[in-house]
Protein backbone atom coordinates (compact mmCIF):
# COMPACT_ATOMS: atom_id res chain seq x y z
CA UNK A 1 0.00 0.00 0.00
CA UNK A 2 1.66 3.47 -0.86
CA UNK A 3 1.61 5.76 1.85
CA UNK A 4 0.96 9.48 1.66
CA UNK A 5 3.76 11.91 2.33
CA UNK A 6 1.92 12.86 4.76
CA UNK A 7 1.42 9.57 7.15
CA UNK A 8 4.92 8.78 6.21
CA UNK A 9 6.18 12.02 8.26
CA UNK A 10 4.04 11.31 11.09
CA UNK A 11 5.35 7.93 11.02
CA UNK A 12 8.84 9.09 11.69
CA UNK A 13 7.97 10.86 14.15
CA UNK A 14 6.63 8.40 15.97
CA UNK A 15 10.01 6.73 15.08
CA UNK A 16 13.78 6.27 16.84
CA UNK A 17 16.68 7.23 14.55
CA UNK A 18 17.10 3.77 13.45
CA UNK A 19 13.58 4.03 11.97
CA UNK A 20 12.21 1.93 14.39
CA UNK A 21 9.41 2.46 16.91
CA UNK A 22 10.82 2.43 20.61
CA UNK A 23 7.17 3.28 22.18
CA UNK A 24 6.15 3.67 25.55
CA UNK A 25 2.32 2.52 26.32
CA UNK A 26 0.32 4.09 28.90
CA UNK A 27 -3.32 4.21 27.39
CA UNK A 28 -4.39 2.04 29.98
CA UNK A 29 -7.75 3.25 31.70
CA UNK A 30 -10.00 0.32 33.55
CA UNK A 31 -6.96 -2.17 33.42
CA UNK A 32 -4.90 0.93 35.81
CA UNK A 33 -7.40 1.35 37.88
CA UNK A 34 -7.21 -2.17 38.93
CA UNK A 35 -3.54 -2.03 39.17
CA UNK A 36 -4.15 0.65 41.56
CA UNK A 37 -7.13 -0.92 43.39
CA UNK A 38 -4.76 -3.57 44.99
CA UNK A 39 -3.15 -1.33 46.82
CA UNK A 40 -5.80 0.96 48.48
CA UNK A 41 -9.55 0.29 49.57
CA UNK A 42 -10.61 3.72 48.82
CA UNK A 43 -11.85 4.16 45.06
CA UNK A 44 -9.94 4.67 42.65
CA UNK A 45 -9.85 8.40 41.88
CA UNK A 46 -9.57 9.80 38.15
CA UNK A 47 -7.25 12.23 39.09
CA UNK A 48 -4.96 9.57 40.96
CA UNK A 49 -4.86 8.11 37.53
CA UNK A 50 -3.96 11.44 35.32
CA UNK A 51 -0.88 12.30 37.81
CA UNK A 52 0.63 8.63 37.52
CA UNK A 53 0.55 8.98 33.54
CA UNK A 54 1.83 12.37 33.99
CA UNK A 55 4.91 10.94 35.90
CA UNK A 56 5.72 8.17 33.83
CA UNK A 57 5.44 10.32 30.66
CA UNK A 58 7.60 13.09 31.52
CA UNK A 59 10.33 10.87 33.18
CA UNK A 60 10.29 7.86 30.68
CA UNK A 61 9.48 10.12 27.42
CA UNK A 62 13.03 11.09 26.96
CA UNK A 63 14.12 7.63 26.24
CA UNK A 64 10.93 6.48 24.15
CA UNK A 65 10.74 7.28 20.10
CA UNK A 66 6.84 7.74 21.05
CA UNK A 67 3.78 7.56 23.93
CA UNK A 68 0.14 6.11 23.67
CA UNK A 69 -2.06 8.05 25.80
CA UNK A 70 -5.79 7.50 26.12
CA UNK A 71 -7.68 11.16 25.44
CA UNK A 72 -9.52 10.80 28.68
CA UNK A 73 -6.77 10.74 31.01
CA UNK A 74 -3.53 11.31 29.00
CA UNK A 75 -3.30 14.46 27.80
CA UNK A 76 -2.16 16.17 31.18
CA UNK A 77 0.63 13.53 30.13
CA UNK A 78 1.22 14.30 26.66
CA UNK A 79 1.66 17.85 27.57
CA UNK A 80 4.42 17.22 29.80
CA UNK A 81 6.26 14.72 27.25
CA UNK A 82 10.14 15.38 25.99
CA UNK A 83 10.00 16.71 22.54
CA UNK A 84 11.29 14.54 20.64
CA UNK A 85 8.71 11.84 21.62
CA UNK A 86 5.47 11.33 19.12
CA UNK A 87 2.35 11.12 20.02
CA UNK A 88 -0.26 8.22 19.44
CA UNK A 89 -3.87 8.61 20.95
CA UNK A 90 -6.05 6.00 21.30
CA UNK A 91 -9.77 5.77 19.80
CA UNK A 92 -11.41 2.73 21.54
CA UNK A 93 -13.00 2.77 24.94
CA UNK A 94 -11.35 1.04 27.62
CA UNK A 95 -12.63 -3.05 27.75
CA UNK A 96 -15.67 -4.32 26.18
CA UNK A 97 -18.93 -5.35 27.18
CA UNK A 98 -18.83 -8.29 28.36
CA UNK A 99 -22.90 -9.14 28.20
CA UNK A 100 -22.73 -8.72 24.72
CA UNK A 101 -21.25 -11.51 22.58
CA UNK A 102 -18.89 -10.68 20.20
CA UNK A 103 -15.98 -8.10 22.25
CA UNK A 104 -17.53 -6.06 19.81
CA UNK A 105 -15.72 -2.56 19.29
CA UNK A 106 -16.66 0.73 19.85
CA UNK A 107 -15.17 4.67 19.69
CA UNK A 108 -15.02 6.81 22.18
CA UNK A 109 -18.21 9.15 21.84
CA UNK A 110 -16.96 12.75 21.99
CA UNK A 111 -13.39 11.77 19.56
CA UNK A 112 -12.84 11.47 15.96
CA UNK A 113 -9.97 11.51 14.28
CA UNK A 114 -10.34 14.90 13.35
CA UNK A 115 -10.31 15.50 17.00
CA UNK A 116 -7.39 13.25 17.81
CA UNK A 117 -5.39 15.05 15.43
CA UNK A 118 -6.57 18.56 16.73
CA UNK A 119 -5.44 17.10 20.14
CA UNK A 120 -2.04 16.70 18.63
CA UNK A 121 -2.01 13.29 18.16
CA UNK A 122 0.44 11.52 15.18
CA UNK A 123 -1.30 8.72 14.77
CA UNK A 124 -4.98 7.18 15.74
CA UNK A 125 -4.37 3.74 17.65
CA UNK A 126 -7.48 1.24 17.57
CA UNK A 127 -7.97 -1.57 19.96
CA UNK A 128 -9.59 -4.72 18.13
CA UNK A 129 -10.17 -8.03 19.75
CA UNK A 130 -10.54 -10.40 17.15
CA UNK A 131 -11.36 -14.16 17.05
CA UNK A 132 -11.07 -15.79 13.42
CA UNK A 133 -13.28 -18.20 14.94
CA UNK A 134 -16.28 -16.08 15.28
CA UNK A 135 -19.22 -15.98 13.76
CA UNK A 136 -19.55 -14.24 10.10
CA UNK A 137 -22.07 -11.68 12.05
CA UNK A 138 -19.77 -10.44 14.83
CA UNK A 139 -16.53 -10.75 12.11
CA UNK A 140 -18.30 -8.73 9.17
CA UNK A 141 -19.76 -6.39 11.96
CA UNK A 142 -15.85 -5.54 13.09
CA UNK A 143 -14.28 -5.43 9.63
CA UNK A 144 -16.67 -2.73 8.56
CA UNK A 145 -15.77 -0.49 11.87
CA UNK A 146 -11.84 -0.74 10.74
CA UNK A 147 -12.69 0.34 7.51
CA UNK A 148 -14.31 3.24 8.90
CA UNK A 149 -11.45 3.86 11.00
CA UNK A 150 -9.45 3.70 8.20
CA UNK A 151 -11.28 6.05 6.07
CA UNK A 152 -11.46 8.67 9.03
CA UNK A 153 -7.63 8.47 8.99
CA UNK A 154 -7.02 8.90 5.25
CA UNK A 155 -9.67 11.82 5.41
CA UNK A 156 -6.87 13.26 8.61
CA UNK A 157 -4.36 11.71 6.45
CA UNK A 158 -2.57 10.58 9.87
CA UNK A 159 -1.53 6.92 10.57
CA UNK A 160 -3.64 4.19 11.69
CA UNK A 161 -2.00 1.94 14.13
CA UNK A 162 -4.13 -1.17 14.52
CA UNK A 163 -3.74 -3.27 17.94
CA UNK A 164 -5.15 -6.69 17.76
CA UNK A 165 -5.66 -9.29 20.15
CA UNK A 166 -6.75 -12.34 19.36
CA UNK A 167 -9.08 -14.90 21.95
CA UNK A 168 -11.45 -17.67 21.65
CA UNK A 169 -15.10 -17.13 22.38
CA UNK A 170 -15.01 -21.15 23.82
CA UNK A 171 -11.47 -20.63 26.05
CA UNK A 172 -11.96 -18.10 28.71
CA UNK A 173 -7.98 -18.11 30.03
CA UNK A 174 -5.98 -16.60 26.97
CA UNK A 175 -2.86 -17.44 29.13
CA UNK A 176 -3.92 -21.53 29.61
CA UNK A 177 -2.63 -24.68 27.62
CA UNK A 178 -5.64 -25.04 25.48
CA UNK A 179 -5.46 -21.37 24.31
CA UNK A 180 -1.73 -21.55 23.69
CA UNK A 181 -2.34 -24.57 21.69
CA UNK A 182 -4.85 -22.31 18.99
CA UNK A 183 -3.06 -19.11 19.66
CA UNK A 184 -0.74 -19.04 16.69
CA UNK A 185 -3.11 -19.48 14.02
CA UNK A 186 -5.90 -16.66 14.93
CA UNK A 187 -2.64 -14.42 15.87
CA UNK A 188 -1.36 -15.12 12.06
CA UNK A 189 -4.49 -15.44 10.49
CA UNK A 190 -6.28 -11.99 11.76
CA UNK A 191 -3.03 -10.57 11.06
CA UNK A 192 -3.45 -11.87 7.21
CA UNK A 193 -6.88 -10.44 7.17
CA UNK A 194 -6.51 -6.59 8.12
CA UNK A 195 -2.91 -6.18 6.02
CA UNK A 196 -5.62 -5.74 2.98
CA UNK A 197 -5.78 -2.39 1.40
CA UNK A 198 -9.38 -2.07 2.28
CA UNK A 199 -8.59 -1.22 5.87
CA UNK A 200 -6.01 1.47 5.20
CA UNK A 201 -3.97 0.17 8.54
CA UNK A 202 -0.59 1.83 8.35
CA UNK A 203 0.86 -0.32 11.30
CA UNK A 204 -0.26 -3.43 13.15
CA UNK A 205 0.20 -3.36 16.48
CA UNK A 206 0.27 -7.28 17.58
CA UNK A 207 1.06 -9.92 19.96
CA UNK A 208 3.58 -12.58 19.10
CA UNK A 209 2.26 -15.58 18.09
CA UNK A 210 3.15 -17.69 20.91
CA UNK A 211 2.90 -17.77 24.48
CA UNK A 212 6.33 -17.72 25.02
CA UNK A 213 5.58 -20.10 28.60
CA UNK A 214 5.09 -23.16 26.92
CA UNK A 215 8.00 -22.94 24.91
CA UNK A 216 10.73 -24.99 25.15
CA UNK A 217 13.26 -23.69 27.10
CA UNK A 218 11.79 -21.27 28.83
CA UNK A 219 8.78 -23.08 30.11
CA UNK A 220 9.30 -24.71 33.71
CA UNK A 221 6.20 -26.69 33.84
CA UNK A 222 4.50 -27.79 30.49
CA UNK A 223 5.67 -27.54 26.95
CA UNK A 224 3.17 -26.70 23.86
CA UNK A 225 5.77 -25.85 21.57
CA UNK A 226 9.00 -26.99 20.65
CA UNK A 227 11.81 -24.05 19.51
CA UNK A 228 11.45 -25.20 16.32
CA UNK A 229 7.68 -24.93 15.99
CA UNK A 230 8.06 -21.42 18.17
CA UNK A 231 10.31 -19.88 15.68
CA UNK A 232 8.70 -21.14 12.56
CA UNK A 233 5.51 -19.19 13.67
CA UNK A 234 7.32 -15.82 14.35
CA UNK A 235 8.75 -16.57 10.84
CA UNK A 236 4.84 -17.11 9.57
CA UNK A 237 3.53 -13.74 11.26
CA UNK A 238 6.18 -11.99 9.79
CA UNK A 239 5.26 -13.30 6.14
CA UNK A 240 1.47 -12.57 7.07
CA UNK A 241 1.58 -9.02 6.22
CA UNK A 242 3.54 -6.52 3.92
CA UNK A 243 2.49 -3.65 6.36
CA UNK A 244 5.12 -2.94 9.30
CA UNK A 245 4.57 -4.17 12.95
CA UNK A 246 5.35 -3.97 16.35
CA UNK A 247 4.83 -5.97 19.13
CA UNK A 248 3.56 -5.19 22.51
CA UNK A 249 4.48 -6.55 25.63
CA UNK A 250 0.81 -7.80 26.96
CA UNK A 251 2.00 -7.26 30.46
CA UNK A 252 4.77 -9.37 30.99
CA UNK A 253 7.71 -8.98 32.57
CA UNK A 254 10.83 -6.83 31.03
CA UNK A 255 12.95 -9.78 30.95
CA UNK A 256 11.02 -12.32 29.14
CA UNK A 257 9.74 -9.46 26.84
CA UNK A 258 13.32 -8.79 25.80
CA UNK A 259 14.09 -12.48 24.98
CA UNK A 260 11.20 -13.19 23.17
CA UNK A 261 12.07 -10.04 20.97
CA UNK A 262 15.72 -11.65 20.89
CA UNK A 263 14.15 -15.48 19.78
CA UNK A 264 11.98 -13.62 17.57
CA UNK A 265 15.01 -11.76 15.95
CA UNK A 266 16.83 -15.06 15.46
CA UNK A 267 13.65 -17.01 14.20
CA UNK A 268 13.28 -14.91 11.13
CA UNK A 269 10.92 -12.38 12.09
CA UNK A 270 10.92 -8.47 10.62
CA UNK A 271 9.09 -6.63 13.63
CA UNK A 272 9.53 -3.04 13.14
CA UNK A 273 9.53 -2.17 16.91
CA UNK A 274 7.75 -2.80 20.14
CA UNK A 275 5.10 -0.68 22.22
CA UNK A 276 5.37 -1.30 25.34
CA UNK A 277 3.45 -0.94 28.54
CA UNK A 278 3.64 -2.61 31.49
CA UNK A 279 7.09 -3.94 31.69
CA UNK A 280 8.54 -0.88 31.50
CA UNK A 281 6.12 1.27 34.53
CA UNK A 282 3.77 -1.54 36.06
CA UNK A 283 6.03 -2.00 39.19
CA UNK A 284 5.76 2.35 39.84
CA UNK A 285 2.13 1.84 40.54
CA UNK A 286 3.23 0.38 44.18
CA UNK A 287 5.25 3.40 45.46
CA UNK A 288 2.63 5.84 43.66
CA UNK A 289 -0.06 4.50 45.60
CA UNK A 290 1.57 3.67 49.35
CA UNK A 291 4.66 6.15 49.13
CA UNK A 292 4.98 10.04 47.69
CA UNK A 293 5.65 11.38 43.90
CA UNK A 294 9.07 11.78 44.96
CA UNK A 295 9.38 7.90 45.35
CA UNK A 296 7.50 7.10 42.77
CA UNK A 297 9.87 9.51 40.14
CA UNK A 298 12.71 8.24 42.11
CA UNK A 299 11.76 4.56 41.02
CA UNK A 300 11.06 5.72 36.97
CA UNK A 301 14.40 7.43 36.77
CA UNK A 302 15.86 4.80 37.99
CA UNK A 303 14.26 1.69 37.48
CA UNK A 304 11.79 2.53 34.56
CA UNK A 305 14.75 4.21 32.59
CA UNK A 306 16.77 1.41 32.93
CA UNK A 307 13.45 -0.93 32.00
CA UNK A 308 13.36 1.15 28.58
CA UNK A 309 16.77 1.78 28.12
CA UNK A 310 17.60 -1.86 27.99
CA UNK A 311 14.67 -2.72 26.29
CA UNK A 312 15.87 -0.09 23.37
CA UNK A 313 19.16 -1.64 23.04
CA UNK A 314 17.52 -4.91 22.74
CA UNK A 315 15.32 -3.01 19.96
CA UNK A 316 18.13 -1.72 17.96
CA UNK A 317 19.85 -5.19 18.18
CA UNK A 318 16.73 -7.08 17.07
CA UNK A 319 14.16 -5.12 14.91
CA UNK A 320 13.91 -4.22 10.96
CA UNK A 321 13.91 -0.26 10.28
CA UNK A 322 10.33 1.06 8.50
CA UNK A 323 10.55 1.89 5.07
CA UNK A 324 8.49 4.17 2.83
Amino acid sequence: MERSSGKREYIEKLSNEDSMIGALAIDQRGALKKMFAKFQTTEVKNEQIERFKEIVSSELTPYASSILLDPEFGLPAASVRAENAGLLLAYEKTGYDASTPGRLPDSLDVWSVKRLKEAGADACKFLLYYDINESDEINDRKKAYMERIGAECVAEDVPFFLELLSYDANITDVSSKEYAAVKPEKVIKMMEEFSKPRYNVDVLKVEVPVNMNYVEGYSNDEIVYSKEEAARYFKEQAEATDLPFIFLSAGVSAELFQETLRFAKQAGSTFNGVLCGRATWANGVEPFVLDNEEVVRDWMKKEGRKNIQELNAVIKETATPIRG
